[in-house]
């Protein structure tokens, strides 16, 4: 899914990094201290800023690598706990985007 090494801890000071795997899509970002950051997950197909907030789920750890390791065990959990759902909007991504229209 991802490796902590693509997201270095300096680097989410700066900027926010996001991605997808199977239908998932996560969001880490620098809370406003810098000394914690938050994660959020939500389905595809649409970017962070225009997917409901009832659609995401958050969690915030410390801003340094056991922080970035907890945050990365954080995402195999959600994937896993909620495969379907995110396997299921992986699929629909295609339908829902042609119909958008």
């Amino acid at each position: 899914m991802i490796d902590k090494n693509l997201i270095p801890v300096s680097g989410l000071k700066r900027e926010p990094f996001s991605g997808c795997h199977g239908g998932m899509r996560y969001f880490f970002c620098s809370d406003e201290s810098k000394e914690t950051f938050s994660v959020y997950v939500y389905p595809e197909p649409w970017s962070f800023e225009k997917t409901p907030d009832e659609e995401k789920e958050k969690a915030s750890f410390p801003m340094n690598n056991e922080g970035m390791d907890a945050a990365v065990e954080w995402l195999f959990q959600m994937y896993e706990s909620q495969k379907e759902r995110w396997i299921t909007a992986g699929k629909e991504t295609m339908h829902i985007v042609n119909n958008s229209k």
